[in-house]
């Protein structure tokens, strides 16, 4: 059996750049509303995709549970036609588990990233559309995240389950 233990490192944009964006405070803000808002421009992007038919970007709340650590990874999901951005609603830490794979997920490129709030601001990502990913891994207490997501007309969920031949652990250390 081929074993594959992650532990996470720190979710920068240089580290996360091949899968995404991260959403966090950065760079110089544009001052408005007076001069009593910072706006910080165009942190990410949202993919749509360009399929036939309406699509639309939506914002939807998701309730996380938190995972019990150390935690069997089974399997990872993306969506081929948009993005997907998840920003938390706290600064609790969370854990964000990616890869690369064509047609399937490649447990060999696994990355492990741990979003930890001790930064400059809360983070976010944004998964790149076809960016294999785990869902949410919320840790220590139930978290909410703002969802920005993709709703139209395809499929745009697709999840694979790993060859029982390979046994993938993550831990929080």
């Amino acid at each position: 059996m081929n074993k594959i233990h992650l532990t996470p490192e720190p979710l920068t944009p240089e580290a996360f750049a091949p899968f995404g964006d991260l959403v966090e405070v950065g760079g110089k803000p544009i001052m408005i509303n007076e001069g009593t808002t910072e706006r910080y421009h165009r942190l990410s992007d949202v993919t749509l995709g360009s399929e036939t038919g309406a699509s639309m970007g939506i914002i939807n709340i998701f309730r996380a549970q938190p995972r019990s650590m150390p935690m069997n990874i089974t399997m990872m999901e993306r969506h081929p036609l948009g993005s997907q951005a998840f920003l938390p609603t706290n600064d609790r830490p969370y854990l964000v588990l990616v890869c690369l794979g064509d047609h399937a997920p490649d447990p060999t490129t696994l990355k492990l990233f741990i979003a930890d709030g001790s930064g400059p601001s809360v983070q976010g990502v944004t998964y790149k559309a076809n960016c294999w990913h785990h869902p949410l891994l919320a840790l220590d207490e139930q978290t909410d995240f703002w969802v920005v997501d993709r709703m139209g007309s395809g499929n745009n969920l697709e999840e694979v389950d790993f060859d029982a031949s390979v046994s993938i652990t993550i831990d929080r250390r």
